[in-house]
């Protein structure tokens, strides 16, 4: 095995501590994230000439809903008989051990439920404002794999979502986890989502048919989603000695979701 190109990866997640807070670069990339998305979708809508404050309004449901959606998928999906019997810890930042209060942050959030989250408040958000839900979920299509992208990567400097074990010349070594060298699966998948992301751009540029850019956003980044799997440690237990664990699961519905969008959907109404 050649040993040279293997990193060791011993960065703290934090980018600095002052008393009981502190600065993660997860939470960096989670902002930026958020920024890239607006300023990729500003564009857009000033292209289209979308009514001022439409992007705004969107942003907050759209922020709201993803970050509902990932905290109860996690919960619900992954650590469902914990939760049941600490429902409050979903909704807040502590745990409660031994009758002592714990500071813990929001530790848990899931893709899928972010997915689903974003997925409701759009319906929400075509219902008030009577806008296409479909012309609404081709803009979304755009900028969602560039936020996955930035937020894979602060997994990375979280060392989670780790890989499994591997001999290649590119592996990574997460101190704060094992001595073990490892796939860098966050990185695979944020280099994927990229490349969607650029795909998914150059598309809207081409002016697809509605629904299209939405199917093909659900297919790639879920089919990469479903592959990747295979090189990455279980979250939880319960997926040990499955076939699918549950990544894979919940990405073959949306998946299917994808191909009915680009195969078979049709549009009864514009914007």
């Amino acid at each position: 095995m050649d040993k040279i190109l293997i990193l060791s990866w011993n960065v703290s997640p934090e980018i600095f501590r002052l008393g009981g807070f502190s600065l993660r670069y997860y939470s960096v990339a989670f902002m930026l994230a958020i920024l890239a998305a607006y300023m990729v979708l500003d564009r857009v809508f000033r292209r289209e000439r979308v009514p001022p404050g439409t992007l705004d309004r969107l942003l907050v449901y759209m922020v709201t809903g993803t970050l509902l959606g990932a905290r109860l998928g996690h919960c619900l999906f992954y650590e469902a008989a914990y939760y049941k019997t600490h429902p409050w810890e979903i909704f807040l930042p502590v745990a409660f051990h031994n009758g002592q209060i714990e500071f813990t942050g929001y530790e848990g959030l899931a893709s899928h439920g972010a997915a689903i989250g974003m997925l409701l408040a759009a319906w929400r958000f075509s219902i008030k404002y009577r806008l296409s839900l479909t012309w609404i979920l081709d803009r979304l299509a755009i900028i969602v794999p560039l936020a996955g992208s930035l937020i894979r990567i602060g997994n990375f400097f979280n060392a989670e979502i780790i890989g499994v074990p591997s001999t290649l010349p590119w592996a990574v070594i997460f101190t704060r986890v094992d001595a073990q060298p490892r796939h860098p699966a966050q990185l695979y998948e944020a280099f994927c989502y990229a490349l969607i992301f650029c795909w998914q751009r150059y598309r809207y540029y081409q002016a697809p048919r509605p629904g299209q850019l939405f199917g093909s956003l659900l297919l790639l980044v879920f089919t990469t989603r479903f592959c990747i799997e295979f090189v990455k440690e279980n979250q939880v237990a319960f997926e040990n000695g499955h076939l699918l664990n549950m990544g894979q699961i919940l990405s073959l519905p949306l998946v299917f979701l994808g191909i009915y969008f680009l195969k078979f959907y049709k549009v009864y109404g514009e914007r």
